[in-house]
């Protein structure tokens, strides 16, 4: 009996160390480089982010605004660039004139003059809306920034075109297939090297059909990203990866990262090797939406010379701090 158990404990001894040595990234090499960079919406207006629903208005929550940039503009992107923006994510809707219209909202009458379902637009009218109407921080007694963003609600080509060079994050709003369909279209008129820049995200049903029309874009969806994480979590330690984590985008809460097995330059080097960029959020709350990394205090929660994707709402800030 003694025997047996002395076996039995250095069969677990030896499982034990095997299992520390294929996932300690005290073992890892470490990719140099620098942090990469997301700017949520470019440079946004700040909102009350408490007790946040899909169709709350943001714009009526407005905090008192500290610059005059409206999100998902021309402008807002240049600033987010030249604020150390690496990649700007933006928000598409099709029109009904066979365009995107680079928005954030499913509907017109929170941030602008004009109403109904924004896909039910074409660009055309959506070219003479005032962007800039609905946003008030008191309450709706003033609206400064009214009158200002006629005009400016841009196309997915126009801002293409205007940044030739630079990457996005491209957000779909729906759940519709076929605005997958389109946007393959849009994305496979563009060069090879044109896709590498791009990465795409949203619903399952258009993500799952962009995958299967433009194969060499990095996308990610709900599904993709619960599958990368609890794949990785349940089984990573072995060094398989599950599917969902080839070839795409995974979004790690800050809270969540330690968790993961050879967390950090073990984890990155695996997801890099497949292809996949990883993007470190603000802490997960069950009962809320993750955030960005947005303050010093989240931003020196990341190990030291982390050299992977930080999505942030305050590039302004986190710019600075890390550049």
């Amino acid at each position: 009996m003694g025997r047996k158990l002395f076996y039995c404990a250095a069969a677990i001894a030896l499982a034990s160390a095997g299992i520390y040595l294929t996932n300690t990234s005290l073992l890892a090499e470490h990719r140099p480089g620098k942090p990469v960079l997301l700017a949520h919406r470019g440079i946004a207006q700040r909102f009350d982010e408490t007790d946040l629903k899909n169709d709350t208005c943001t714009a009526s929550r407005m905090l008192p605004p500290k610059h005059d940039y409206l999100e998902n503009t021309i402008p807002s992107m240049q600033a987010g660039f030249a604020a150390g923006a690496d990649i700007v994510e933006i928000d598409v809707h099709p029109t009904t004139d066979g365009q995107f219209a680079v928005f954030h909202d499913w509907t017109l009458g929170c941030r602008t003059d004009g109403h109904g379902v924004t896909r039910e637009h074409s660009m055309a009218d959506m070219k003479r809306l005032d962007i800039g109407y609905g946003y008030t921080a008191d309450g709706g007694k003033t609206f400064p920034f009214r009158g200002r963003g006629i005009g400016m609600m841009p196309t997915l080509a126009e801002v293409l075109s205007s940044f030739p060079d630079r990457r996005f994050l491209i957000n779909i709003k729906s759940r519709d297939p076929s605005e997958g369909e389109k946007l393959a279209a849009v994305l496979n008129r563009l060069s090879i090297e044109r896709r590498a820049e791009i990465i795409v995200y949203g619903g399952d049903e258009p993500i799952d059909v962009l995958r299967r029309l433009v194969p060499d874009i990095k996308t990610a969806s709900r599904k993709s990203l619960k599958g990368c994480l609890f794949g990785y979590i349940g089984y990573g330690w072995t060094g398989l990866l599950p599917e969902e984590c080839r070839h795409a985008m995974m979004l790690v809460p800050i809270n969540i990262a330690p968790w993961l097995w050879g967390w950090p330059d073990r984890f990155l080097d695996r997801m890099a090797d497949a292809g996949t960029e990883v993007f470190v959020l603000g802490p997960y709350r069950v009962s809320d939406f993750s955030t960005g990394i947005d303050d010093p205090s989240q931003l020196a929660r990341l190990p030291e010379d982390y050299a992977a994707g930080i999505w942030t709402n305050e590039i302004e800030a986190i710019g600075k701090l890390v550049k």
